[in-house]
């Protein structure tokens, strides 16, 4: 009896050769969450960029920021993240995975 509920369900199996997780799917979790700091908490939840501190110096109130990063295409993106900031962190993302956050971020902000 169990033999027959296997032929039942092989061809299924074999029919579903579907990834683990999508390209979006894989960007999204890389921008929400890479190596533990989520891109999002200083870019925005759509890459709009926002507010991450305000402070009072000598100079008045003083605001640091995460840039808007929408927009921003492969080149600048892959740039950006594998040279040192003075603020963000260093993440040692792959070139695919940088691809994958910023393929998610264009569909985020421009869906069709």
């Amino acid at each position: 009896m169990q033999v027959k509920y296997l032929w039942f369900f092989v061809p299924m199996l074999l029919a579903a050769q579907e990834e683990f997780m999508s390209h979006y799917e894989y960007g999204q979790m890389l921008y929400k969450n890479p190596r533990g700091v989520s891109c999002a908490k200083c870019h925005g939840k759509k890459g709009e960029g926002r507010v991450i501190v305000t402070y009072r110096d000598k100079k008045g109130t003083q605001s640091i920021t995460g840039p808007d990063i929408r927009n921003e295409n492969l080149q600048t993106m892959l740039a950006a993240v594998s040279k040192s900031h003075h603020i963000m962190p260093s993440y040692y993302l792959t070139d695919e995975e940088v691809e994958a956050i910023q393929d998610y971020l264009h569909q985020q902000n421009n869906p069709e």
